[in-house]
Order: structure tokens, then C-alpha cells, then sequence
């Protein structure tokens, strides 16, 4: 069936039925479908990798430096609606239910002196906006909530100055201990999209269940949701999180032991075409390969919003230390730098102990990046003492920083608008007593 009868017929080029969508149209994913590179031209790069490992990575830092000093946007946040330093909140899908939550959210988020709002909207192959490719979240229950969150974040946070960036969780394919109940979502429609191990078994479910970024039509069917965003909606920034492998080591795993995904047999075939080796016999090509995937999605979503919407800033949710991420998660944050892939990096500096925390973000913020450093710092369920040294340290360091989470620092609200308090409720007010003022004189210094 060809392209053209296929979406005439209201069926997309993953085999998903299409529901209408008012509003525009909607862009081809194979647009930024990149040129095949041939198969010696890949074997001999990664076979030349075994032995230029070492000065890969110097060559790919002394690009990052040289950039880094040349680059006039370095410690600038080139947004719509903030100039200079990123004062950031993530909002979680779980932290709003109506119009009323949302508009509530943008106010406090202004009142505290946060100037970037980063709105969760897709977190497992579902979204919290109206969706012509992936159903309503199971937060609606899987049905339209009769109002579109997104539309209303931008809304509400642009008419406060507020910068909007909608959040997204890009490999995750389900999320939980049971499938979904919807027939359209990815886990039902396209099993086959998702990771197994060498056995066959598929990954158990428990966790974030992940799909599988070496295949190009995941990679198209990625790039298409991100750009329904980005054409759709007018938001200042496209921010990925769990771009990378979501391999955590869970209680979904016996013994949290995590098998060595993907091995089903097209991408140990499409590994040996690109190498003329297996898995186990090239254990490091295995892994760079695996990294490359990961690259290459991001590659064809900056190039989809390139064309879509230049002006939206592209950034991500990156691990702390780079040299873990790619070798856990086959995350390569020094090469998205080095290749412009992204306005911005979010290293999630989470660690509660200073020293540890202290030199991560050293190591970020003089690596003379040429992108902004934005450093995330954990809220949730942290002492208020030690969350005010952090910011600090993060404000006089690096300038840029965002808080994890809205709902460590404010309550949800009841059906009548009140805030419903919790076991957290005192240690969410102590944090507001001792962060809040700090970041409310930043905002008013210009810091």
C-alpha cells in the first residue's frame, strides 16, 4: 500500500488508525529521514572505534571548548520570554487535573521567582494534550478531559512572562505493572517496537517499558509526536527527558538484574550489517553502536524542529556525570554538545551530599560548554537547609538551575481549589520559608 492511499485512508505509516485532528495539518516523518550510509563505509567506522576510542573523546572535548569560547549565547538563555539565567521548575503529568490547577501552577511558579516552567505532557506513549498518533494519559483515564492542558500551560504561563517548555519522556513506550486498557497504545498496537532480550522474552513491565530506538520507524514515529508538539502549540522549548536507554536496575527485573537490550534478532542483524560483528563478540562496538541509535533519534528530532519551528529551544534532561550516562544509558551528552544537537543540557544533579554534588557541578559549568548548563536539583523530600545551599552554590556557579519537583514545593489542589495537605505539607512549607525568598532576590537582582 502505498504512502499517499495509506493516509488517505486515515492510517498512518506505523499501522496506528489516525483519528481527525482539527487544527492543520501534520508533517511526514520521512522528511527527516537521513541517507542510508553504506555498509563498508559503517563497518570500517566501527571497527576504526576500537582503536581511536581515546582520541575520539579528546577531539569531541576540544570541540566543546573551542565552540564553547567562541559561542556568543555561553551562559544566555535565548528564549522568548527569558533573557539570561534559567530559574526552572519541572511540573509532573501528576500535578494538575484542570484549568484551574494549571493556572494555579503558572501563579505560583511566578510568585516564586521561577522565570521557565518545563510542563510535563507525555510521559509513557500517552499524552496530556489532544493527540492525533497516541491516546489521552492514563491520568485522564484515557479519555479527552474536555480541555487541552498544553493549549492552557502556554496560555497562562506566557500572560505571566513565563517561559513554556513542554516536557516530554521520548524512549519510554508504557509505564506500569499492568498493559494498557487502550487499544491504540503503543504496547498493543506495536509489540514489536518494543525491547526483548536474547531469549525472546519481552521486557516485564513494572517500570518504564521502553521502545526500541534502533529502528528507523521508531525513530519517524518519535520525531512525528514531537513535532505534533512543536507545530501545534506555541511553546518557547521542546524539553526531553529519558532520552536514553531506560535500563534502570528495578524490582520488574529478578535480582534487578537488567538483560543486555536489545537482542532480538533484527537488531543483532541490523548490528552485523553495520559492523560484521555480533554482540558478544564486539562488546564495546556493541555499546557504541547502542549510543549512536540514541544520537541519531535526537539528530532527526532537531532536524524536525529545525524546519518546524526554529526558534523553539530544543534541550534535555541529561545525566550528571556524562562519562556514566554513556556507558549505563548510551546517553552521549559530550557529542550532542559538540554537534549543536541541543540549546541546552539539564544535568540531573541529584546527589545529597555536597562534595559529591559540588564537583559535578564544577565539572559542567567549566567544561566550556557552548550551550547553557542548567543544573537540576532535587526539591523533593530534601531538606530545606540543604536544598537553599544547593541552589546557591548552582546560582553563583553555573547561574542557570531547575528545581525537581513543582509538587515538592506547593500542594495539589481539591475540587474547590484548596491545597491538600499531606504527610509533606510541613516539609513542603519549610522549603518555601527558606528557598522561596532566595529565589524571588535572584529574580529581582536579574540573577
Amino acid at each position: 500500500m502505498g504512502q499517499e492511499v495509506m493516509m488517505k485512508r486515515g492510517i498512518d505509516l506505523y499501522g496506528l488508525e489516525l483519528s481527525p485532528r482539527s487544527g492543520g495539518g501534520h508533517k511526514p516523518a520521512w522528511s527527516v529521514t537521513p541517507p542510508v550510509t553504506p555498509r563498508c563505509v559503517l563497518k570500517d567506522r566501527y571497527i576504526a572505534l576500537l582503536g581511536r576510542a581515546a582520541f575520539g573523546i579528546c577531539a569531541a572535548m576540544t570541540v566543546v571548548l573551542l565552540t564553547g569560547c567562541q559561542s556568543a549565547g555561553r551562559g544566555t538563555w535565548e528564549g522568548r520570554h527569558v533573557r539570561g539565567p534559567v530559574r526552572a521548575v519541572w511540573v509532573t503529568r501528576w500535578d494538575y487535573e484542570n484549568p484551574r490547577d494549571i493556572a494555579a501552577i503558572m501563579e505560583n511558579s511566578r510568585r516564586a521567582g521561577f522565570n521557565t516552567v518545563l510542563f510535563q505532557v507525555r510521559g509513557d506513549g500517552t499524552t496530556m494534550y489532544p493527540s492525533k498518533l497516541e491516546p489521552w494519559s492514563e491520568e485522564f483515564d484515557g479519555r479527552d478531559p474536555g480541555f487541552d492542558p498544553l493549549a492552557i500551560a502556554c496560555r497562562e504561563a506566557h500572560r505571566r512572562g513565563l517561559s513554556l517548555h513542554a516536557w516530554v519522556n521520548v524512549v519510554p513506550g508504557w509505564f506500569g505493572k499492568n498493559p494498557p486498557r487502550h487499544t491504540r497504545q503503543l504496547y498493543n498496537a506495536h509489540p514489536d517496537w518494543f525491547w526483548y532480550d536474547a531469549s525472546g522474552r519481552r521486557q516485564p513491565l513494572g517500570w518504564y517499558c521502553s521502545l526500541n530506538p534502533c529502528y528507523p520507524e521508531v525513530r519517524r514515529y518519535l520525531v512525528d509526536v514531537m513535532d505534533e508538539i512543536v507545530s501545534g502549540y506555541p511553546i518557547d522549548g521542546l524539553h526531553l527527558d529519558y532520552i536514553r536507554f531506560p535500563n534502570d536496575p528495578t524490582d520488574a527485573y529478578p535480582n534487578k538484574q537488567v538483560p543486555d537490550y536489545p537482542r532480538d534478532r533484527r537488531t543483532v542483524d541490523m548490528f552485523r550489517h553495520a559492523t560484521g560483528r555480533t554482540p558478544d563478540e564486539a562488546p564495546v562496538l556493541w555499546n557504541a553502536w547502542r549510543a549512536d541509535q540514541v544520537t541519531q533519534l535526537l539528530r532527526e528530532i532537531r532536524r524536525a524542529t529545525l524546519d518546524t519551528k526554529p526558534r523553539v529551544s530544543l534541550t534535555a534532561a541529561v545525566g550528571p556525570d556524562p562519562d556514566i550516562a554513556l556507558r549505563t544509558h548510551f546517553q552521549d551528552s559530550r557529542r550532542w554538545i559538540a554537534e549543536g544537537l541541543v540549546d541546552a543540557v539539564f544535568p540531573m544533579n541529584y546527589d545529597p551530599d555536597m562534595s559529591t554534588y559540588g564537583a559535578r557541578l564544577v565539572s559542567w559549568t567549566s567544561s566550556g560548554s557552548r550551550v547553557p548548563v542548567v543544573t537540576g536539583i532535587m526539591f523533593d523530600k530534601r531538606d530545606e537547609r540543604l536544598v537553599a545551599h544547593q541552589v546557591s552554590r548552582a546560582a553563583s556557579t553555573g547561574k542557570h538551575f531547575a528545581a525537581f519537583a513543582y509538587n515538592s514545593l506547593f500542594e495539589r489542589l481539591d475540587a474547590n481549589g484548596q491545597p491538600i495537605m499531606d504527610a509533606q505539607s510541613a516539609q513542603r512549607a519549610a522549603l518555601r520559608r527558606h528557598v522561596i525568598p532566595f529565589l524571588r532576590a535572584l529574580a529581582g537582582s536579574g540573577g
